[in-house]
């Protein structure tokens, strides 16, 4: 099944997010989710992020069970962040560069006095 955004709408404290369940035979349901924005900002969720967080929620847990209607829960919220943070690490776990030695500049200077 495709899942396509058909919009949101904000519900005390919550994103509720509508998406179209579209089968291979064309058929279409309609789907929802909803994140609470409280925990997006705890977690360091930004706004844009959360139509794709819903829609991969929906894609791991609609053939798991018949309800049309999902909440983004607290544990995808942390799995999330922790992901983001490991590749923050990894990303600043590089080898720093090496100090630029007092050569550099010299063939195009010529000889200080």
């Amino acid at each position: 099944m495709q899942f396509i955004l058909r919009g949101f709408k904000e519900v005390m404290g919550f994103r509720v997010f509508a998406f179209d369940g579209v089968q291979a035979d064309r058929k279409r349901e309609i789907f929802t989710i909803k994140a609470n924005l409280g925990l997006a900002r705890q977690y360091g969720i930004r706004l844009q992020e959360l139509p794709l967080l819903c829609r991969a929620a929906l894609e791991r847990g609609f053939e798991t069970q018949d309800k049309r209607a999902f909440t983004y829960s607290e544990e995808d919220m942390r799995l999330h962040a922790d992901s983001l943070a490991a590749r923050e690490a990894v990303r600043h776990k590089r080898t720093p560069r090496r100090p630029v030695s007092e050569q550099v500049g010299n063939a195009w200077r010529g000889p200080q006095k």
